[in-house]
């Protein structure tokens, strides 16, 4: 696996300290995030959370340790709805909660490894919708 520079010290401590049966997923799932560029590492929520420009934009929700599921958002704050979903995505990986709001679960390294040129282009679209 690829180490990539803007991995976040303090999460990888946090996950090391976990022991999480899922590890190798969260693993691939930072490689992924942090390989799009302006994409920062922190914990938040019990989890790695990804910023851009101090925004938080993506979640990633690893309990209960069954699944991990990456949240697409907008921050905390509530802010007004927009008419339509965000982005579109016609790969079927997204869940949408509300139109600001979805969310992208896998359970194997092998769902992600699938999903990983889809998983990319959402994220892209992600950042890009929500600057």
């Amino acid at each position: 696996m690829k180490i990539l520079f803007n991995r976040n010290d303090e999460v990888t401590r946090f996950l090391d300290a976990l022991k999480h049966p899922l590890r190798d997923e969260i693993e691939l799932l930072r490689s992924i995030l942090l390989s799009e560029q302006g994409l920062e590492e922190n914990i938040k929520w019990n989890g790695p959370n990804y910023s851009f420009h101090t925004e938080d934009r993506i979640t990633m929700k690893i309990q209960p340790p069954r699944q991990i599921q990456l949240i697409f958002h907008r921050g905390a704050k509530k802010i007004e709805q927009p008419k339509t979903r965000l982005i579109d995505d016609n790969s079927g990986l997204l869940t949408w909660k509300e139109n600001d709001r979805a969310f992208a679960s896998f359970k194997s390294v092998q769902e992600i490894e699938n999903s990983t040129s889809d998983l990319k282009a959402i994220i892209q679209k992600w950042i890009s919708a929500t600057k």
